[in-house]
């Protein structure tokens, strides 16, 4: 679960500023802070498929955001998928 004070770390860490919690970099960070939560729990929980559901659909939002930006910003996608550590094609 993403803790409040967490969520203000990753904001500051990718945000232009502290209020900036729309831009791209910050929504993928979020995403990707999510996921890695939800697939800590499905390794202790491999039966619960409705939370795999909820994991495949972050991912694909995933998916759509990282496509955003590689065609808008092809210098911030490569730097933010390495910080990130996402795997790029």
């Amino acid at each position: 679960m993403l803790t409040k004070e967490r969520k203000v770390e990753i904001v500051n860490k990718f945000g232009k500023n502290k209020s900036d919690t729309g831009s791209t970099e910050v929504q993928l960070a979020l995403l990707t802070e999510r996921i890695n939560s939800l697939t800590d729990h499905l390794r202790s929980q491999p039966k619960d498929f409705s939370s795999r559901r909820g994991l495949l659909k972050l991912v694909g939002i995933r998916r759509n955001f990282m496509n955003y930006l590689k065609n808008r910003n092809s210098d911030s996608y490569v730097s933010v998928s390495k910080q990130l550590e996402i795997r790029i094609k």
